[in-house]
Order: C-alpha cells, then structure tokens, then sequence
C-alpha cells in the first residue's frame, strides 16, 4: 500500500524551485480511478527511486491542480528542474508512467 494523497500542499513557487526529477501525483483518496491508478504508478515510479514523488490531494479550490490545470485523476505531471516535460493522464499501464519519467532524462 502506497501513501495517501496528502491534504496540504506546497506552493507553487516551492515546486518550480525544486531541482531534479519531480513526480506530482494529483488525485483523491476516494477516487475510483486514482485507487486503480495507484499501483501502475508505484510500479512506474519504481525504476526511477530518483524521481521524487509528491501526492497531492486535488479538487475545486486547490490551487496547485489549477496552475497545473488538472481536468481528470488521477494526472502525474512530471518535472525537471521546475519545468513540466510530460504528463500522464489516467495511466492504463506501470509503462506509461516509465515513458513519461524517460523524458525528464531519469
């Protein structure tokens, strides 16, 4: 069992500023898709332990999820150095998480 989505968030400017290879996994706890996504993630996640993964609880109000404009959950924006360089939305395979970590250089 993986670590829940976490309530607090960190601030924007905070995550633009974090160096390296950062997975931000945007979801809810009760959610469906984010229960079924949740081991293709960690599964993912799993071949890149230097990839820093924050889970973040999403939803209307949550200012991270709208800088990031998040539609649907569960979504892992994936960043180098501040900078977004891919997305996964509603993973359906542990490989689609691996591909977009490959195009942060992990």
């Amino acid at each position: 069992m993986t670590a829940p989505y976490e309530t607090a968030q960190p601030e924007r400017s905070s995550i633009d500023a974090t160096p390296g290879i950062v997975a931000l996994d945007f979801g809810t706890n009760w959610c469906g898709y984010c229960r079924a996504g949740e081991p293709l993630i960690a599964q993912g996640l799993a071949d890149y332990p230097q990839a820093r993964h924050i889970k973040v609880e999403d939803g209307p109000g949550r200012p991270l999820g709208r800088s990031f404009r998040i539609k649907l959950w569960p979504s892992v924006v994936v960043l180098k150095d501040g900078q977004e360089v891919a997305r996964v939305v509603r993973p359906d395979s542990a490989d689609a998480v691996r591909e977009a970590l490959a195009k942060a250089g992990a």
